[in-house]
């Protein structure tokens, strides 16, 4: 594979990344291991969780790199390109770099393949976590912040021996794989905590604020490896003033440490809160961690990227984010005309969707995005009980019809991340 088109090409061909998912980790400890346990040679933050692991992951980042670490960053999935999916210093690596670390874990699949050491190629998603980590060992990263792809316990980046583990708010998604209660979801979110993680003196995990079932499980996680943890709720968020793309507080008491962050939600609270209290578990200092908030972005999540009328993309992908989603709409755009574009896959929980949205939407426009496992429209338009549903086979034709928008109406692009990836093609 001479050519970054050769190399995603034969990435896709190895199917969705969700639906030949393959769950346990002997597969990627055999691939680390030939080629000479890269995941070893950087500190690591590990971060899990249901709703706000990347946002969270691209706080911590940037705090790291204000406080002038080199910093590598694993997301998924990707909105464009799956360079996205590994970068360095914030940077998603170049298409050359992204050849080479395919090459590399690619030959070494087939050589472990033909001699009987592995079962089978890896899967999409192994052979990326396994590209990042060989880049980051050969760009020089000292600090790499990993988001897990699905759950923890058994995804594939649990190979890590982390510094800090980080689990944000768990709530249901992937419950084929998961389980059907919080507290199993939970107990495989928490499948990240090691013994032996954390600094002298340091938690060697960082909860934010969530849901009573699923603290108690990560508690009792913590309590069995001996391992610290560090509550984010447990520290005070004092002043705090929201708008509709960000907001800002002390947190920690009177002398405590000013937050301003520009992501939008109150989500983003729970989250800037979380990683806040991270980096300094990881002892980055206060003004580093609140320049670090402070410029973190993160594609695709409340994210404004036109006004008059304004266009704003959130990749609400599960119930909890369409919760959230709702909760902003109606504080910050209530007496606005609100145009919703939504688009989901079919192995999501959309029996509460409808509720949710169609109480905030003055227009809603039904899609899908260009994958075979998208819902159709049609299947979804029974669960909105609207005055004014309409279909569109394609983003482009949902497009088309929110033409007819006024300046001051607010356009949402939003459901499945696939979704909000196309909406920034048809908008650029």
């Amino acid at each position: 594979m001479k050519t970054y088109p050769d190399s995603v090409r034969f990435l896709y061909s190895l199917g969705n990344e969700v639906k030949t998912i393959k769950m346990g980790l002997e597969r990627i400890q055999a691939l680390m291991s030939a080629l000479g346990h890269p995941e070893r040679a950087y500190a690591v933050v590990h971060v899990a969780g249901t709703n706000g692991k990347g946002s969270t992951c691209a706080m911590i980042e940037a705090g790291l790199r204000a406080a002038g670490h080199r910093t590598g960053l694993t997301i998924s999935p990707h909105l464009i390109e799956p360079t996205e999916r590994i970068q360095i210093n914030r940077e998603p690596v170049s298409e050359a770099e992204f050849v080479a670390a395919f090459a590399r874990v690619h030959e070494a699949a087939l050589r472990m393949v033909d001699e009987g050491t592995l079962d089978g190629h890896p899967t999409y998603f192994e052979t990326v976590t396994a590209m990042a980590f060989w880049l980051f060992r050969e760009r020089g990263v000292e600090w790499a912040v990993v988001e897990t792809g699905l759950g923890g316990r058994l995804d594939a980046t649990n190979i890590v021996e982390p510094r800090l583990s980080v689990v944000t708010p768990v709530d249901f998604d992937h419950e084929a794989w998961l389980g059907s209660s919080i507290e199993q979801i939970a107990k495989e979110k928490a499948g990240i905590l090691k013994a032996g993680a954390g600094a002298a003196g340091k938690a060697g995990a960082v909860i934010a604020p969530m849901r009573d079932d699923a603290m108690r499980v990560i508690e009792e996680r913590a309590r069995a490896l001996g391992v610290g943890l560090a509550k984010a709720g447990e520290v005070a968020v004092e002043e705090l003033e929201m708008d509709a793309f960000g907001c800002r507080y002390r947190l920690g008491g009177e002398d405590g440490l000013r937050v301003e962050c520009g992501l939008a939600g109150e989500h983003q609270v729970v989250n800037s809160r979380t990683a806040a209290v991270a980096l300094r578990e990881l002892g980055v200092a206060d003004e580093a961690i609140a320049r670090g908030i402070r410029e973190a972005r993160w594609p695709g999540r409340l994210e404004r990227v036109r006004t008059r009328p304004d266009v704003i993309l959130d990749g609400a992908h599960n119930p909890a984010g369409v919760r959230a989603l709702a909760r902003y709409i109606e504080k910050h755009f209530a007496g606005r005309r609100v145009w919703l574009i939504y688009g989901t896959m079919r192995d999501k929980s959309v029996d509460e969707i409808g509720d949710l949205l169609t109480p905030v939407a003055s227009e809603i426009i039904l899609t899908a995005a260009d994958s075979p496992r998208a819902l159709r429209p049609e299947a979804l338009a029974p669960l909105f009980d609207h005055p004014r549903v309409r279909t569109a086979a394609r983003l482009a034709d949902a497009w088309e019809m929110a033409a007819e928008a006024g300046p001051e109406d607010a356009i949402f692009i939003t459901g499945s991340l696939l979704l909000v990836g196309e909406a920034y093609t048809i908008l650029r």
